[in-house]
């Protein structure tokens, strides 16, 4: 069932996500080589207690309060002393807060250190398919536009492989929330985007295939060719009139 939040609701969760681009601005500066992804972990958790938030994966029982992921690694990256960041990498920090019981998500790649071009444009196919996808969350149109103007960029335009088992959801008062927000569309449930909506938008593009696999620690999503992947995501909601990007805040990069 889809919940469409009124307008208290969506302030508690505009407050929650301007906390979350607040963290974001402050903890991507700090991610640099030879530290590891529990070191940038502990940004994370030291951020959110300050705010007098909880980490939000924590509720989806994540051991983890960012999903850290590296290079091939897609989504849901656990962090680990033993994963240490290098010069050229990848790394997506997706990271939510509970904040008094309000819900933010949001994904950024960075790029650290001497990118490869390759992968530099993979970030940006990226970063322009998100925007797309935003541009077509409004009221009015459907969930399928969303997931044709991800794919229209990252497929269309460039060529990549946009990943169709994950995808975008709707947020703000739990983690996961109704409606599924495709990246790519596969037929199912399309309904039409509403006022009150709050929802998850995040591309997820391989430079290669679009399949992916399943590491053995159950969490971690890696290409199945051993390609790189991107992932950038924020939360948004859609009024009458406009739809709002609720994790976008001035002192971030234009594209975040």
């Amino acid at each position: 069932m889809i919940r469409l939040k009124n307008e208290k609701e969506i302030d508690g969760i505009r407050v929650s996500c301007h906390a979350l681009a607040d963290l974001f601005r402050e903890v991507i500066p700090q991610v640099h080589p030879g530290m590891s992804t529990k070191d940038v972990d502990d940004l994370v958790v030291k951020f959110i207690k300050k705010i007098g938030g909880t980490p939000a994966w924590y509720r989806e029982n994540f051991p983890g309060a960012a999903c850290i992921s590296i290079n091939n690694e897609v989504i849901h990256g656990i962090p680990s002393k033993k994963r240490i960041i290098h010069d050229g990498d990848l790394v997506s920090l997706d990271i939510g807060i509970d904040l008094d019981g309000y819900i933010s998500d949001s994904t950024h790649t960075v790029m650290v250190g001497n990118v490869k071009p390759q992968y530099k444009k993979l970030v940006q196919a990226t970063r322009e398919s998100l925007l797309a996808g935003i541009a077509a969350c409004k009221a009015g149109n459907r969930i399928k536009d969303i997931a044709d103007a991800v794919n229209d960029v990252a497929y269309g335009r460039y060529g990549y492989g946009v990943v169709y088992e994950y995808c975008g959801h709707g947020v703000g008062l739990d983690v996961h929330e109704d409606p599924s927000v495709p990246n790519v569309w596969n037929g199912g449930s399309n309904p039409r985007i509403q006022a009150g909506m709050v929802l998850a938008i995040e591309p997820m593009i391989n430079l290669g295939t679009a399949d992916v696999t399943v590491a053995d620690d159950d969490w971690t999503v890696l290409t199945a060719d051993g390609t790189w992947s991107c992932h950038e995501e924020h939360t948004v909601a859609v009024f009458r009139d406009h739809t709002e990007v609720l994790t976008e805040c001035d002192g971030l990069p234009s594209w975040a």
